[in-house]
């Protein structure tokens, strides 16, 4: 029988792992690719010829070990959370051991994905396609479609009054690379998200002045976590999702306001804390401490050469105004008849599948704002939609996914302040559990306790990994004990650079907890018999 040709749009973080599937299902892939190398958006490079990318200076807010591909874990060596050079290092290595290179067409620009013409019959789609080395102009068929090009199509510009009419410099971060140019200018930074954030950091080392304008305020996360673990490490575990989300809420505002007072900053927003995502930032209180950044209120009014805010306070001599607004997302090249974007809205099941069409053959990838690292669920999300394309796995019914998508806007309403940034939020493990479950790779727990009670444990109450989501099911790897129970071995080897000698075991319970973060400690009486501790691997309390 002939393979079912699949093409994978874009060879960044989701389009790698899609070639991979479709691979791991018996799919023929063929990846278009408009750039001339992979790693979408974290490829860092001066032209960018139109296309967005990181900062120069980007890190990434998810550490290694929960961005890892499931199969895949990143090299001991390489820091917890990586430069953007590091993140494609990654990419390469992925791409290199499972070789995926072969199946990506570099520079080949998609126009347009339709409907085939028996698409009724065969469920089969055209594609216009067009080289951007020769021009060139051609058109070809596939039995399923991967939208893996990302979603951050056109950046937003808010309708400031005067915006037009400014002389000094105005950018998006869409464009802003380096700090080049800014030296000892005055700059304001529209946006208190990971990108104005970073941006508004960065460049107070140079700039004479910046001013950061937020509209309602933020909460501030850090990467580093308690004791110097990485935050997500420390955080992220499932356990966690058995509390309500009352008591997270007051616990994640009085470990944020431990760091620095959010109200004394200036940054104390009206809503809780999961009620907006949160901006990831290590420096920014450093700098409004040290006065380089100063927070601002809305702004009001834009003058040819100072800004009005809402407050009646005015900024003169203002050389530069950085919009850190975000994007509104779509995908041109893909027929409206098959996805529809309205105010960053969209009607997907899982954030996948459109529900009404008559084959599932196209999936979109990545479409999603997590709580957490997004390439393992788009790893989750590519395995899954193979398995739809090679018809091992059903879809539900077309009223039931209808449901399923009313619930979840339903639900974001309830939770999230009204903002056109908060439309496709999802919660990292209940999604990805959601995702695996679709297809029969969610963690069965349960049952993994009575072969293998020390890695139930070790699941369920220490750090989620990817890794997890391949002991069981569809694409189960022999390696995923071994990746999830060496996991602290690879974040603690890029800090011990330097040998110190070991500190006296600490005899407080939660900071012992804290410091082995991926080794579960269950503690039992001194008199618990021997093998029952030994069946466990529980350790006697001291």
């Amino acid at each position: 029988m002939e393979k079912k040709r699949v093409t994978v749009i874009g060879a960044g973080a989701s389009g790698l792992v899609a070639i991979k599937s479709c691979l791991d299902e018996g799919l023929e892939p063929v990846c278009f690719e408009k750039s001339t190398g992979i790693g979408g958006l974290w490829w860092y490079r001066e032209n960018r010829d139109g296309q967005g990318c990181v900062f120069k200076s980007t890190v990434i807010n998810t550490s290694k070990e929960h961005m890892a591909y499931s199969d895949f874990p990143a090299p001991k060596d390489f820091p917890n959370f990586m430069h953007n050079r590091y993140v494609r290092k990654y990419f390469h290595l992925y791409a290199d051991h499972f070789g995926l290179e072969k199946y990506i067409k570099y520079q080949t620009y998609i126009k347009h994905v339709t409907p085939a013409d028996d698409y009724d019959t065969t469920g089969q789609w055209r594609l216009e396609l067009k080289s951007r080395e020769d021009d060139s102009e051609w058109q070809e068929n596939f039995d399923a479609v991967l939208v893996c090009s990302g979603h951050h199509v056109e950046p937003n510009i808010p309708d400031f009054p005067g915006l037009k009419d400014f002389k000094g410099k105005v950018v998006h971060t869409h464009d802003y690379k380096t700090t080049k140019g800014y030296e000892d200018s005055r700059t304001i930074v529209v946006g208190v998200g990971n990108s104005g954030g970073d941006a508004a950091v960065e460049l107070s080392h140079v700039c004479s002045q910046v001013f950061q304008v937020t509209r309602t305020g933020t909460w501030v996360v850090t990467r580093v976590g308690p004791n110097g673990t990485p935050a997500d490490v420390a955080s992220i575990r499932r356990f966690s999702n058995l509390f309500p989300k009352s008591f997270l809420n007051r616990a994640i505002q009085k470990q944020a306001n431990q760091n620095f007072n959010h109200a004394r900053y200036g940054l104390k927003p009206k809503h809780k804390p999961l009620q907006a995502y949160a901006t990831v930032n290590d420096a920014l209180p450093n700098r409004i401490l040290n006065g380089t950044i100063k927070i601002k209120c809305n702004i009001k009014t834009i003058l040819p050469t100072s800004v009005e805010f809402e407050d009646g306070t005015v900024e003169e001599n203002i050389d530069n105004i950085i919009l850190a607004t975000g994007y509104n997302f779509g995908f041109p090249m893909v027929d409206s008849s098959v996805i529809k974007v309205e105010k960053n809205q969209v009607s997907l099941y899982k954030y996948v599948f459109p529900p009404n069409l008559k084959h599932p053959t196209i999936a979109f990838i990545g479409l999603i704002q997590p709580w957490g690292a997004i390439n393992p669920i788009a790893e989750l999300q590519c395995r899954w939609a193979t398995r739809v394309f090679k018809g091992a796995t059903k879809l539900p019914s077309r009223v039931m996914m209808w449901e399923d998508i009313i619930r979840k806007k339903n639900d974001m309403k309830k939770r999230y302040v009204a903002r056109q940034r908060h439309t496709i939020q999802v919660d990292w493990i209940p999604f990805m559990d959601e995702v695996a479950n679709e297809f029969g790779a969610k963690p069965d727990l349960w049952n993994l306790f009575f072969k293998d009670p020390a890695l139930a444990l070790r699941c369920f109450f220490g750090p989620c990994y990817p890794y997890q989501y391949r002991l069981m099911g569809p694409g189960m790897w022999e390696g995923a004990k071994e990746a999830i129970c060496t996991a602290w071995d690879r974040i603690e080897a890029p800090t011990m650079t330097r040998k110190v000698p070991k500190e006296e075991a600490s005899k407080n319970r939660l900071e012992r907890f804290q410091n082995q973060a991926g080794k579960v400690i269950f503690r039992v009486p001194v008199r618990t018999p021997s093998f029952i501790r030994d069946r466990f691997k529980l350790e006697a309390r001291i």
